[in-house]
């Protein structure tokens, strides 16, 4: 099905997508960047004569059908114009990570045979130029900023600004063969190729066809209504699917605007400027901004404080009824009766505000109560004006009072008063922070997917949105569960093939186009709801039969903001226990508040009251974990704090953030065993890599710590385990 005004032949490529977007949308946004602090933005016409301009340039140099572009950089427009002129040429655009080392990136560049390879800056042109001697295909290196490059070689490197130039000057001899090009592309033409993250081994090459991004945009964007209006902020690695399909597939699909930010470091700041409708964050980013908020309200005032705890205490139980107006068709209400509306319910809130301050001033000055106020325990019902209304007209407008003074206020200091749908997915995210963001108002929504499926394997309706379950299969995704508990899917967005790699490409998608997704999951009876276990290489059994599935705890861990990372043993084992990793920024913010003095990450990590607050997460969560019926097994019983981050440059996490289980266990297996053998402390050395790629080695003696665990219920038997 091709969008109105279009037959689906004329729309069946990226190219098409957006040639029908300059006719229909000329002038309007496209691109946005924020670059010396000044947003600057370009139109769909515009954003053409930029594009064809590189892509004639491209073909000046003798980009060849076929042959991988490779792509390097932050989000920039310029980076996203190269791959769509890429694909004007009849390449493939390969983005790569660009916080990837030089040896990462060989890797990937050796297999997929970039003869061109385009970088942001400086500092990609010098990991290309690094490796350059190891992998001879590399001919044309082009860089789109110029700052440190006038003092290069550059018989074979090129300012992207100057192969637009040599475009233009030549448009006449070459724009008969770029639409030639472009009209020669097909459904089942290559759009892109993207790199897995390498979990367990080498990184695979995903090929992805028209086919499979079109079909997938069309899809997500009818499910939640995605259209020209929306704005997006384009902050996520360009090499992961989820940029990809969100900055590119729907982006081109629907029509809306790609914001690019200054900076990784200014994107919270640019997030509030922008503020999008439509937003996708992996957990670790929804987590580091709970963070945040709860550390600010660490230093704020008492009264701040206590009034935060309170309507964040009543926001649990009544944010999703009164937050989300746009789920009730609100927009359908004449405007001026929508503002007398408004007005009544703030006059007659009034009195709930004041009544709200004044109790919170009292416990804030006087008692200096410093935990989450029990509101509803200790004040329903009283006040003169709390008494006069039925108690769903009480609860109405105290959410909106706190909608005034918190929730508002707090999700534009987030930069997400103006969203209209979001999702996380990648991992799973922690009940605890997906009801946070729910209750402020805010839609956020799961999704399950994968780069074989091109994102999208299963999403969250409106209305039928849980933190247990990742929701039901996609329009036009079929998934099943198979005999071991793994979960299967087929979809129009299932990719073509690894590259180079017909092994693979048969053990994970059969000839009927199931693909296997290596997820132990199983469907919700009544609600069709899927809920994902763990992967299932690390589901398993523990020693006493009970079920092991270890990213079911460390989310829970991860909700503290004291936490930033946790990796959970136990299978095969007669208990559960764990390595986790402090937060520095929550964790130093504490410190400095109560005057503890700490030079390095390892000091503060082994500070004894930092262990205690730890410990004391750590029997909150097997609290937790002992009343799930199929996982009670899973509690800790030791654990220790790592005196180091786990690193992506050390070999311990994959670019987005995923946890290498294997890799960490094996190299620090001498942690891991003095977990096991009732050691209490171990001494331990590791090689960790800076920086600027030099090699060195710490060392410390890590204390390893009892937890209380609770009683444990019967396992339950099912067939996921």
């Amino acid at each position: 099905m091709a969008p109105s005004g279009a037959s689906a032949g004329e729309l069946c490529s990226i190219p098409a997508l957006f040639a029908r977007n300059v006719r229909a949308w000329g002038d309007r946004p496209a691109y946005r960047e924020k670059e010396f602090g000044i947003w600057q933005c370009w139109t769909w016409s515009q954003a053409n004569d930029e594009i064809r301009a590189i892509a004639m340039g491209m073909l000046a140099l003798g980009l060849e059908r076929g042959e991988h572009v490779a792509i390097i950089g932050r989000n920039r427009p310029a980076h996203y114009w190269a791959m769509v002129a890429a694909q004007m040429c009849g390449a493939v655009p390969v983005p790569l990570y660009q916080d990837a080392v030089a040896e990462e990136m060989a890797y990937v560049l050796d297999h997929c045979g970039a003869r061109f390879v385009v970088c942001g800056d400086q500092e990609q042109v010098d990991k290309v130029i690094e490796v350059q001697d190891r992998i001879q295909h590399i001919e044309h290196v082009l860089y789109n900023d110029k700052r440190g490059m006038r003092k290069y070689d550059h018989t074979h490197l090129n300012s992207l600004s100057d192969i637009e130039a040599e475009g233009r000057a030549a448009h006449f001899r070459l724009e008969p063969e770029l639409d030639k090009r472009i009209a020669e592309l097909t459904w089942d033409s290559t759009c892109v190729m993207l790199y897995t993250s390498g979990t367990t081994g080498k990184p695979k090459g995903v090929v992805l066809s028209n086919r499979n991004i079109i079909a997938t945009a069309r899809a997500s964007c009818e499910f939640d209504h995605l259209g020209q209006d929306e704005e997006v902020l384009a902050y996520l690695p360009m090499a992961w699917v989820g940029d990809f399909i969100f900055s590119i597939g729907q982006a081109m699909y629907a029509g809306f605007c790609v914001n690019c930010p200054e900076s990784p470091e200014t994107m919270m700041t640019d997030l509030r400027e922008i503020g999008p409708t439509y937003f996708f964050a992996p957990p670790r980013i929804f987590e580091t901004m709970l963070t945040n908020v709860m550390i600010r309200m660490e230093d704020a005032g008492d009264l701040k404080y206590a009034l935060f705890h309170h309507f964040m205490e009543f926001a649990k139980t009544t944010g999703e009824d009164f937050g989300m107006p746009r789920l009730r068709n609100k927009q359908s209400t004449p405007t001026l009766r929508r503002r007398w509306r408004w007005f009544f319910h703030y006059m007659m809130g009034i009195g709930f505000a004041i009544e709200t301050i004044v109790e919170n001033a009292v416990r804030g000055f006087f008692v200096k109560l410093r935990h989450p106020i029990e509101t509803r325990k200790h004040f329903k019902g009283r006040g003169p004006l709390l008494n006069l209304y039925p108690q769903p007209l009480r609860d109405y407008f105290n959410y909106r009072t706190g909608q005034v003074l918190v929730y508002g206020p707090l999700k534009n200091t987030l930069g997400l008063s103006r969203i209209r749908v979001a999702y996380t997915a990648g991992e799973a995210i922690g009940p605890e922070i997906f009801a946070f963001y729910r209750s402020l108002g805010i839609n956020l929504k799961q999704l399950y997917g994968q780069t074989e499926a091109s994102v999208f394997i299963t999403q969250q309706p409106d209305g039928q949105v849980r933190s247990d379950t990742v929701g039901v299969p996609s329009p036009g995704v079929e998934v099943k569960i198979g005999e071991n508990g793994e979960v299967y899917y087929r979809s129009p967005g299932t990719f073509e093939e690894y590259y180079k790699n017909a092994e693979s490409t048969a053990s994970t998608k059969d000839p009927e186009g199931w693909v296997a997704t290596g997820d132990a999951g199983f469907f919700e009876e009544g609600s069709g709801h899927l809920r994902i276990i763990d992967r299932a290489k690390d589901v398993g059994k523990m020693a006493d039969g009970h079920l092991f599935a270890p990213k079911y705890v460390e989310n829970k861990l991860k909700f503290y903001p004291d936490i930033l990372e946790a990796v959970v043993f136990g299978a095969g084992r007669e208990m559960c226990t764990a390595f986790i990793n402090i937060d520095l920024t929550a964790v130093g913010n504490w410190a400095e508040r109560n005057n503890i003095a700490y030079a390095s990450y390892q000091e503060l990590a082994g500070h004894p009251r930092v262990l205690d607050t730890i410990r004391a997460h750590v029997e909150e969560v097997n609290r937790s974990v002992a009343e799930d019926e199929m996982l009670s097994g899973c509690q800790l019983h030791r654990f220790l704090v790592l005196h180091k981050e786990l690193d992506a440059d050390d070999g311990e996490m994959t670019r987005t953030r995923k946890v290498r289980r294997n890799i960490i266990a094996e190299k620090y297996a001498d942690l891991v065993t003095a977990l096991y053998d009732g050691s209490t402390e171990q001494y331990t050395e590791t090689e960790v890599t800076y920086e600027d790629g030099r090699k060195g080695r710490i060392r410390a003696t890590l204390k390893i710590l009892e937890a209380e665990t609770f009683p444990v219920k019967p396992a339950k038997k099912v067939a996921a385990a």
